[in-house]
Order: structure tokens, then C-alpha cells, then sequence
């Protein structure tokens, strides 16, 4: 199954990709690990990539596809994948199209959560300054309040967690990649699910979506 995963920030997209990947043995893909991966490899694109960013630049769509076709290619993708993320934009979806003309996406499965719960989510998200480890302080609160539940160091909300940070990637988002609903709408492949649920509730739904496509 070749599959892309949509959604806002904060809707679980990434947290359940891996768990799928893992049970189906299929890459899961994102952009930013092939874009770190090219330039610590120091390839072609990798390169052009790395002077782009130093200079402050943002990493062109044409870069990005020729990242994506390259990681497409390798044999563990053969099985299938999950694109985590991607794409961002139409452009970014048309250009995938026609890279794909011969395989093509067999599914898009969006994320669906409202913006309150998304905000909330990630508002709530606590990071230890020494493993990395991320806390919510929902489900998933720090030690005493600000100690990191596997190391012991402190936790922290970290600047891009804060609700205005949040609320501005969200509206980017809704002007960029939210129009991408609509595109796979129409192109039969969008399929919903209930991104707010308990994450094992949405995992079954993922899970039993991904053995109905699969027959």
C-alpha cells in the first residue's frame, strides 16, 4: 500500500505512521529525515539543499520532489509506504502525481481534529532538555510537575509548543495544505478518520482501514 497521512500539527499523523510502518514492514517517510539523511550524505541534492538553508533560504519544491523520487526508488519502498506529511501544497501534490503516473497513491488518510483540541494538544506538550523525551501534561504529565519521567532532567515548553507559535502554524496550514482535502476528495482516495479519539481507538480505525484497502 502506498499511502500518504493528512492532517494539522498536532493530529498524530507521525505518532501513527510508525506504529503502522512498524506492523506492515513499510518505510515511513518524511521530508525533514530525507532532507537531514541527503546532506549528512553530502549527495547532489543534499548539497544544493545544505547552501539553501545556510543561506536562509527555503529548500525548493523541486529539490524536494527529486528527494522524494530518490527515496521512492530504494527497494524497501517496493512493499508499499506512508508518506508522513507530504505533500504540503497542490503544487507539491501535482508534481507527485506526475512523478507517480505509473504507480500512483492508493489512499490519503486524513487526520481529523478540531483546531481547539489541536491547540490544546500541543500547548500541553513538555520536552526534557536531556533525552528529548515529549510529556503532555494531559496524559502523559512529567514527574512533580516539570521532571522528566524517564531521565529525571527538567522538561520545558519549548517555543514552537507556546499558543500563538501554534495557532500561526496553523493558519499556515489551513491557507496551504488544508486545500489538499478537497484535491483527494476528488480524486476518490481521501479517506476520514477520527483523529480525536483515544490513540489505540484511532490506531484500530487506521488498522482495520488499512486491511479493507488492502484486499
Amino acid at each position: 500500500m502506498r499511502l500518504i497521512f493528512l492532517g494539522a500539527p498536532g493530529t498524530g499523523k507521525g505518532t501513527q505512521a510508525s506504529v503502522l510502518a512498524e506492523k506492515y514492514h513499510i518505510p515511513q517517510i518524511s521530508t525533514g529525515d530525507i532532507l537531514r539523511k541527503a546532506v549528512a550524505d553530502g549527495t547532489e541534492l543534499g548539497v544544493k539543499a545544505k547552501t539553501i538553508m545556510e543561506s536562509g533560504g527555503l529548500v525548493s519544491d523541486d529539490i524536494i520532489i527529486g528527494l522524494i523520487d530518490q527515496r521512492l526508488a530504494q527497494d524497501d519502498c517496493k512493499a508499499g509506504y506512508i508518506l508522513d506529511g507530504f505533500p504540503r501544497t497542490i503544487k507539491q501534490a501535482e508534481d507527485l502525481d506526475e512523478m507517480l503516473a505509473t504507480s500512483g497513491i492508493d489512499a490519503v488518510i486524513y487526520f481529523d481534529v478540531a483546531e481547539g483540541e489541536i491547540v490544546k494538544r500541543l500547548t500541553s506538550r513538555r520536552t526534557c532538555t536531556r533525552c528529548g523525551y515529549n510529556h503532555n501534561m494531559i496524559y502523559d504529565p512529567p514527574v512533580a510537575g516539570d521532571r522528566c519521567a524517564k531521565c529525571g532532567a527538567p522538561v520545558i515548553q519549548r517555543d514552537d509548543d507556546k499558543e500563538q507559535t501554534v495557532r500561526n502554524r496553523l493558519a499556515v496550514y489551513a491557507e496551504k495544505t488544508a486545500p489538499l482535502i478537497e484535491y483527494y476528495k476528488r480524486q476518490r482516495k481521501l479517506y476520514t478518520v477520527d483523529g480525536a479519539q483515544e490513540v489505540e481507538k484511532v490506531r484500530q480505525d487506521i488498522i482495520d482501514l488499512y486491511e479493507k484497502l488492502s484486499v
